[in-house]
C-alpha cells in the first residue's frame, strides 16, 4: 500500500503512471487502477510514511462519479481503458475523525450474543451516519444498547454488513466482532442468505412467482437513483409473487432476493408497473395521476402517513457467522405499514 501523506488539507491527491510493461487495455480503468493501489504502486504528493487509507472498488467508483479520478488531466470513465504512460491522478478525501456518541432510543432488538445482532429496523431510520449526517442513525442507538461493534466496516458504519433504505423496516443483522463481520461478508456475497421483503404495491399482480432479472446501476439521468438494464450495472435477481390484490388498484406481493442491489425490489416492483405505494422515488405519481387517483381515500390517507415506500424486510434467514447454526428471523411490520395493509384488506371486502 502506497504511504499517504500527514495532511491538514480536505484530500489526498495519489498520483500513478502505468510502465510500459503493464498491459492495461484489457481492463477497465476502476480494476486496473484498484489493483496498482492495492500493490503499493504509485504515490501520494506530498510523500509521507503514514499508511495509505483503504480504497474500495465501490469507494473508487463513488469518487471517479463525482470527478475525482483524472488522466492525462482529464475525468475518466470507469468503464474506459487506460494506456502506459498515461498520467492518473485520483483525490482521495482525507480521513476525518468522528466521534459516534451512544444515543438512548428504543430499539426492536430479535436476537443477540457475543458476536451478532439482529433488529428490526424502524422506517425511518437511517442505517448509519454519513458526512452529511452525523447523528440519529441506528449505529447511534445500538452504541448505547451492545457498546461493541466490529470496527471494519470503519468509523461510520462500524458492524454494518447490510443496509436498508432509511425508509424501508425489517430485519438486518449487525456484526459485534470483526471475525463474525467477516464472515458475514462473505455470506452476503455468495448469496447464501434468504431475504423475503413484504411490499404494497399499484396495481394487481396474478402471475405465478416469477423471476425479474436485470442490471442495477446508478442513473445515467439522475445520479441521485438508481437504473435497470444500465450498462456496467450489477446483476440483480428477484422472485416475486402475489399474495392479495385489492380491487383493480393495489397488491401485497413478496420479493424473494437473490441479490442484494441498491434499490432493487423497488426498482423492479416498477419495472412491472407495481410500483410501492408511498415510493417517492420511483412509486407515487402526483395527486392528479390515475393510479392514485384510484385508490379509495381510506388508502391515500394511510399511504400519506408513510415515512416512504411501503416496504418492509419480513424475512432474514443466514447460518451463524461463528457457530455456523442456521438462524431465521421474522420482523412484524410497523404499525402505520400493517394500518395500511388492514385499510386495503377492509376497503377490498366492503367493495364485493
Amino acid at each position: 500500500m502506497p504511504s499517504a501523506p500527514q495532511s491538514s488539507s480536505d484530500h489526498l491527491t495519489w498520483c500513478w503512471t502505468p510502465e510500459t510493461s503493464q498491459d492495461c487495455s484489457s481492463e477497465r480503468t476502476d480494476l486496473t487502477i484498484l489493483s496498482a493501489y492495492q500493490q503499493g504502486l504509485g504515490k501520494f504528493e506530498p510523500e509521507s510514511s503514514a499508511e495509505a487509507p483503504p480504497l474500495s472498488r465501490s469507494r473508487l467508483q463513488k469518487l471517479i462519479e463525482e470527478g475525482k479520478l483524472t488522466v492525462d488531466g482529464r475525468a475518466a470513465l470507469a468503464r474506459s481503458r487506460l494506456l502506459p504512460g498515461q498520467q492518473v491522478r485520483l483525490e482521495i478525501p482525507a480521513p476525518r475523525k468522528l466521534e459516534l456518541l451512544p444515543e438512548d432510543r428504543p430499539l426492536d432488538i430479535l436476537y443477540q450474543d457475543e458476536h451478532i445482532v439482529v433488529v428490526n429496523k424502524a422506517a425511518g431510520l437511517t442505517v448509519h451516519p454519513s458526512e452529511t449526517q452525523h447523528d440519529g442513525t441506528l449505529v447511534h442507538a445500538l452504541l448505547h444498547h451492545i457498546k461493541d461493534l466490529s470496527g471494519i466496516g470503519g468509523v461510520l458504519r462500524p458492524g454494518i454488513v447490510h443496509r436498508l433504505d432509511k425508509d424501508t423496516s425489517g430485519a438486518l443483522v449487525v456484526s459485534k466482532t470483526d471475525a463474525a463481520h467477516q464472515k458475514l461478508v462473505e455470506t452476503f456475497s455468495a448469496h447464501r442468505i434468504e431475504r423475503r421483503y413484504w411490499a404494497l404495491c399499484y396495481g394487481l399482480w396474478r402471475k405465478p412467482e416469477t423471476k425479474i432479472e436485470s442490471t442495477i446501476g446508478r442513473s445515467p439521468s439522475d445520479r441521485k437513483k438508481m437504473a435497470i438494464h444500465v450498462r456496467d450495472g450489477r446483476q440483480a435477481v428477484t422472485w416475486v409473487r402475489g399474495i392479495e390484490n385489492y380491487g383493480g388498484y393495489a397488491s401485497w406481493i413478496e420479493a424473494r432476493l437473490e441479490t442484494g442491489r441498491t434499490h432493487q425490489v423497488r426498482l423492479h416492483l416498477n419495472s412491472t408497473g407495481n410500483s410501492l405505494l408511498g415510493d417517492p422515488v420511483y412509486g407515487t405519481p402526483n395527486s392528479k395521476h390515475q393510479k392514485w387517483l384510484a385508490l379509495p381515500r381510506s388508502v391515500r390517507d394511510c399511504v400519506q402517513n408513510l415515512s416512504g415506500q411501503a416496504l418492509h424486510a419480513r424475512v432474514l434467514g443466514f447460518d451463524h457467522p461463528i457457530t455456523g447454526e442456521a438462524l431465521r428471523f421474522e420482523a412484524a411490520p410497523p404499525q402505520a405499514w400493517q394500518t395500511l395493509l388492514e385499510t386495503l384488506q377492509k376497503e377490498a371486502n366492503s367493495s364485493t
